[in-house]
């Protein structure tokens, strides 16, 4: 491993992710919240929960009583006068149903006084949901389109419809009450009826549009999923106030700030990636070809997210196997990398962020017997980059404003 390259890499993953942490975000949200006469009740779900809670009940002193249910180890503590609960993701379980059922009962009887401050982040479809098909049949249609290369808006539109919750019927549970919602995007473009499948926004998915992503996937659903394909979700809310706040824009932003603070040219290439992640991972390193000879120190910068098509049955995720496709065509190309790292702290079911690599990997690995197409065709890129000391492990971070990629070349 480049050493150099590595600790460049650690300062601009560090820098980027702190500048898009909830906590100045939420208060700057919060400038516009005048609560009603009445009960101020607080929701918060998503990966980024705990932090957007925490943010915001310190901004406000106090609520009358609140919800958060976020990923499991993203808790850092007690929130005065909030319940805090932990629960499954990417795959939503029996803790993401309970941790619901109790914001349900938080917000039902309310008046036209009360005001209910909704905080959302990526992740809350999983980790917000009340199924109207059995639970065990909605973790597998949730594996289905993981599996399947869906992207986020292909799975929310279904799983808007399999919901008590999503496609708008969280702020219907909260009416006649207002709802003050707050939203993290992790989506591209920051569809706010797409962000967490849009618990407290109209959906403007159709049942056509859902059932022909059924048929593009070939997804396995019963007769009773089948029939909620046809149920329509709310395309209009009066109760709902709406900010949106972070976004993938502010972290590329950022890891330019950062590349160019560290003596790269930064290059923005894109905010709205959305391919293969193995295709994304072998156009950087071209990229990176193409410019060896310029005599520059380069950072191309790329944020969005990638899709994983599962092929084995290995340990990674999307950061992960889009470092490590990389890899290949950084061989021999001294002083080239490529790194990808997910916001949240969290990659796929890993306890790593993201992956690492450079123009030492392949030859590392090779001398390890370890052959990258075969570990991409196992997904396994976890255990071949920790290998050689390429994750990248940050722990939760509190934030979730997708991924952000970056190529760096310093000749």
């Amino acid at each position: 491993m480049d050493k150099k390259l590595r600790h460049d890499a650690d300062k601009i993953i560090a820098a980027s992710i702190k500048a898009v942490l909830p906590d100045e975000a939420v208060r700057r949200a919060l400038e516009d919240f005048e609560p009603g006469p009445g009960r101020t009740l607080l929701v918060a779900a998503g990966k980024a929960a705990w932090q957007m809670a925490k943010a915001a009940v310190d901004a406000l002193g106090d609520v009358d009583g609140g919800v958060v249910v976020t990923k499991y180890g993203h808790v850092k503590g007690e929130i005065p006068g909030v319940g805090c609960y932990e629960a499954g993701h990417p795959v939503p379980d029996e803790n993401s149903f309970s941790a619901t059922e109790k914001a349900l009962e938080l917000v039902r009887g309310l008046t036209e006084s009360d005001t209910v401050l909704f905080l959302l982040s990526g992740g809350g479809s999983a980790l917000f949901e009340r199924p109207l098909v059995p639970g065990e049949e909605l973790q597998e249609i949730t594996r289905q389109l993981l599996a399947c290369g869906a992207d986020i808006v292909e799975m929310n539109t279904i799983r808007k419809r399999l919901s008590e919750v999503k496609g708008g019927r969280f702020a219907q549970a909260c009416a006649p009450a207002r709802v003050f919602s707050i939203v993290l995007s992790d989506i591209i473009g920051d569809p706010l009826d797409m962000i967490a499948s849009g618990p407290a926004y109209p959906d403007s998915s159709t049942c056509e549009q859902a059932k022909a992503i059924v048929r593009k996937y070939g997804l396995k659903l019963s007769d009773t999923a089948k029939a909620l394909l046809d149920r329509e979700n709310p395309k209009e809310l009066d109760n709902v106030a709406t900010r949106i706040t972070g976004s993938v824009r502010e972290l590329c932003a950022a890891a330019a700030k950062a590349c160019r603070e560290l003596g790269y040219e930064p290059v923005l290439l894109t905010d709205r990636l959305a391919c293969e992640a193995r295709e994304a991972g072998s156009f950087l390193a071209s990229l990176l070809q193409s410019h060896a000879k310029d005599g520059r120190s380069l950072a191309f910068i790329a944020g969005g997210e990638t899709v994983v098509h599962l092929t084995g049955s290995g340990l990674g995720g999307r950061n992960q196997e889009l470092a490590l496709a990389a890899a290949p065509g950084l061989a021999g190309l001294t002083g080239a990398a490529v790194f990808s790292v997910g916001s949240d702290g969290t990659d796929g079911p890993t306890d790593a962020a993201g992956g690492y690599v450079d123009w030492e990997t392949q030859p590392e690995l090779a001398g390890k017997g370890l052959d990258i197409p075969a570990v991409l065709k196992e997904n396994d890129a976890y255990h071949a980059l920790e290998a050689v000391g390429g994750l990248i492990v940050t722990g939760p971070t509190g934030t979730n404003v997708n991924d952000v990629a970056v190529a760096m070349l310093a000749p």
